[in-house]
């Protein structure tokens, strides 16, 4: 049985959230995906648990991390999970990154190539804008456009779980959300900051450069017919990255990790394989 620690930690900024199994073996960093927490990974941790120390932190601006008025860039989210490798004294690791999560292990890895030893980034295409808008930070829509018009704050979970499932286009998606509801005084609202949420759409780019920079190897999972990694995104992707190594799942499901499970788990244990015998 592994055990898995909850744990906060001080940076320059910012208190980070994460969870740690403490095991011994090499580590990997699971990095969730916007709105998402921790959590997501608990059935990864199970699985790999035993033979490597898995550490899953909850960006700034979700679940109990700090969420301070920002840009919340790609950049600044890769830094913080650099900062926390290093307050761990973690010096090398295995990046899994699911969404945003995987643009985030991008960044982190072009940043800091000596750190990583291999990358996995999960149905997550690099487009955006080529330039990054400019505007000032008390001028940020309180809500994201996913969220934006949601009957917030719901008065019970049951009134909660009622909306997502009938907005939601599966069981997974809305159990996603779920994981994020957090009860207050005027009723059920969610621990990620709607704000930071609308910060980081605003402020994205394309980051295509940043996969030309990558030179480790590379998993890229996308699901079926994924409509966050289309088909000219998916070849274009595999076309820059260096050492690539492709899968798509059998499910459409965005959240590729958690669709599949027998199938995903497959495609890391020869990600694994590989990444200790290049």
């Amino acid at each position: 049985m592994i055990n898995i620690h909850r744990h906060t930690i001080q940076l320059r900024e910012v208190k980070l959230f994460y969870l740690d199994t403490h095991t011994e073996g090499p580590v990997i960093l699971c990095l969730h995906g916007r709105y998402g927490r921790a959590e997501t990974w608990y059935d990864f941790m199970h699985q790999y648990g035993g033979q490597y120390r898995i550490i899953a932190p909850e960006h700034r601006g979700h679940g109990l991390s700090d969420k301070p008025l920002g840009r919340y860039t790609a950049e600044e989210l890769a830094d913080d999970a650099y900062q926390l490798l290093d307050a761990l004294e973690v010096e090398r690791v295995i990046v899994i990154g699911h969404s945003l999560g995987g643009q985030v292990g991008a960044y982190l890895t072009a940043a800091h190539p000596d750190k990583v030893i291999s990358l996995a980034i999960l149905d997550k295409a690099a487009f955006g804008p080529e330039e990054r808008v400019s505007i000032p930070l008390e001028q940020l829509p309180e809500a994201d456009p996913v969220t934006a018009d949601w009957p917030l704050p719901f008065i019970s979970r049951t009134a909660a779980e009622q909306y997502l499932r009938a907005t939601q286009d599966t069981e997974i998606s809305c159990q996603y959300f779920m994981k994020s509801l957090m009860e207050t005084e005027e009723g059920v609202t969610f621990l990620f900051s709607r704000q930071a949420m609308a910060a980081n759409i605003l402020h994205n780019v394309s980051w295509y450069h940043i996969l030309k920079q990558i030179t480790c190897l590379t998993l890229v999972v996308r699901a079926h017919n994924s409509e966050s990694l289309p088909d000219d995104e998916w070849e274009k992707m595999k076309s820059l990255l260096s050492c690539v190594m492709p899968y798509e799942m059998t499910t459409e499901d965005h959240n590729v990790h958690l669709s599949e499970p027998e199938l995903f788990y497959r495609y890391v244990d020869n990600f694994l394989k590989v990444s200790f015998n290049a």
